[in-house]
């Protein structure tokens, strides 16, 4: 799961004890140090409150100082900082950290967002080296470096959890590769198939999106730090070090690119859209599988809740949630790719407004796959309805069509034509495919047998159905022993 850092005590521009780093203004707000050189007065209460960004990219904390450690540390071995100034930072940022994780430190709005909250307090504890750290980056190259390892980070996580789903899924598939069920298209009901293999089909799209999240993780996985502001540094430093420091496969190549580039929080975006997208649909097939008119699973009382005015109601409300949460993943995306269309190279401040939809979505995304493993887990295949389900709906009329083909040398379109008048008659007389007399088929067509009654059974159509990917028992079974070895 992702987690959230404990929300520490955030300290507003009004309130008195903020961080060193800051000092107030006649107006009561805070001039930061970091840019009041240029300026006399502090921002307005407005600015003071729209735009500071410590609220929420406070979760960068473990990245951004990852991040300033292994600056600080090719500083030193490029020899522009000092060897003391660069054990005097790592010393400082330990204590950083640690306080932060053990929820002592308070962050200041003041301070606008992590990296000067971090700073200011490094300053508290080791003196003026800690304003060395800030050599040859900018806040520009510092917060695309965090933004891209936390991103990296949410998609190994998911990955896990998607991971999880599939094995749940291919538990199911084994569990019930010879149960058979409709097959719907138009939600009507089309050909015989198994529940194992619906379980599979499942499989295979948890298994697409598992390869978008990989895909999207190895272009995001360019360092852009050295990038500084826009333009890249005077100063030598080494970008190929800090890179494999940070576990990037290399720097960027340009330096506005670098600083102005959203595209792997927009791929991200994409792939978790499009896999809540699979499981709102997943859900929805719950939710109508759980109905009295389906009957086809149970979910136990763990995934379920009950009605406040009728006693008798079980609720398929996880899945229901998660169909719901789809949509504000989906909206993340179009959040940003919105933000995103008019800006300019290089760094615009609108590029603030990228981290909250993103962080909303990958919480959101996590819980939902969450449920969806117990959901899968947890349910429960109710083999007689589904059984009785398959032979509804003349689901073995494809058959009678493909026996014609192969019996009588009828060519299919024919064969369509007198299975559309054997359906037409069974519906007439109130009765299913293999209720239907020899004497009234063979009115119809007259070459018929009695042979034709072997494929008019749901089980032993989908036992037909043995072409590769096909929904035939063996298949499903062979076919989860490969997702196994693929996905697991």
């Amino acid at each position: 799961m992702i987690t959230k850092p404990d929300q520490s005590t955030i300290q507003s521009n009004a309130q008195p004890g903020a961080q060193p780093g800051a000092q107030p203004n006649s107006a009561g707000s805070q001039a930061s140090t970091m840019w009041g050189g240029r300026f006399r007065d502090g921002p307005s209460q407005v600015m003071d409150q729209i735009n500071p960004s410590i609220d929420f990219d406070q979760r960068f904390y473990a990245q951004d100082i990852a991040g300033s450690r292994a600056h600080a540390a090719m500083l030193v071995a490029q020899g522009i900082i000092s060897a003391k100034d660069g054990a005097d930072i790592a010393r400082g940022l330990d204590q950083v950290e640690q306080e932060i994780t053990e929820g002592r430190f308070t962050f200041s709005r003041a301070l606008e967002d992590i990296h000067m909250n971090v700073e200011a307090r490094l300053a508290t504890l080791i003196g003026d080296a800690a304003g060395r750290m800030h050599t040859a980056r900018s806040r520009n190259d510092q917060v695309a470096t965090d933004f891209k390892m936390w991103v990296r980070g949410a998609i190994d996580n998911i990955d896990a959890g998607l991971k999880a789903l599939q094995a749940a899924l291919i538990d199911q598939a084994e569990a019930n590769a010879d149960v058979v069920m409709p097959g719907f298209t138009h939600l009507q009901a089309a050909q015989p198939v198994t529940f194992g293999h619906h379980m599979m089909a499942y499989v295979e799209m948890i298994g697409r999106d598992r390869g978008r999240f990989a895909d999207c993780r190895v272009r995001l996985n360019e360092c852009p730090l050295g990038s500084a502001a826009l333009a890249g540094t005077s100063f030598p430093i080494d970008r190929d070090a800090t890179a494999a420091a940070l576990g990037f496969s290399g720097p960027t190549a340009n330096s506005l690119d670098a600083v102005s580039d959203r595209d792997f929080a927009l791929e991200f975006l994409a792939a978790a859209s499009i896999t809540a997208m699979h499981l709102s649909r997943f859900s929805e097939e719950i939710v109508n599988w759980m109905s009295a008119q389906f009957q086809f699973i149970t979910l136990s009382d763990s995934f379920t809740t009950g009605s406040s005015i009728m006693p008798q109601k079980r609720n398929p409300d996880a899945a229901e949630l998660v169909r719901g949460k789809s949509g504000r993943v989906i909206g993340a995306l179009t959040a940003l790719l919105v933000m995103m269309k008019g800006l300019p190279l290089a760094f615009c401040k609108d590029m603030q407004e990228d981290k909250e939809p993103l962080f909303d979505a990958a919480d959101t995304l996590d819980v939902c796959i969450a449920a969806c493993v117990g959901m899968v887990t947890d349910m429960r295949a109710n083999a007689p309805a589904l059984r009785q389900a398959a032979e509804l709906g003349f689901a073995t009329a494809t058959d009678l069509a493909d026996w014609l083909v192969r019996s009588l040398d009828m060519p299919f379109r024919n064969a369509h034509h007198v299975t559309g008048a054997v359906v037409k008659l069974a519906e007439q007389r109130g009765c299913k495919l293999d209720e239907l007399d020899l004497p009234a088929l063979q009115a119809i067509e007259p070459r018929i047998t009695d042979a034709v009654y072997a494929v008019l059974d749901p089980a032993r159509s989908v036992s037909s159905r043995t072409s590769f990917g096909g929904t035939a028992p063996a298949n499903v079974r062979a076919a989860a022993a490969a997702a196994r070895a693929r996905f697991l």
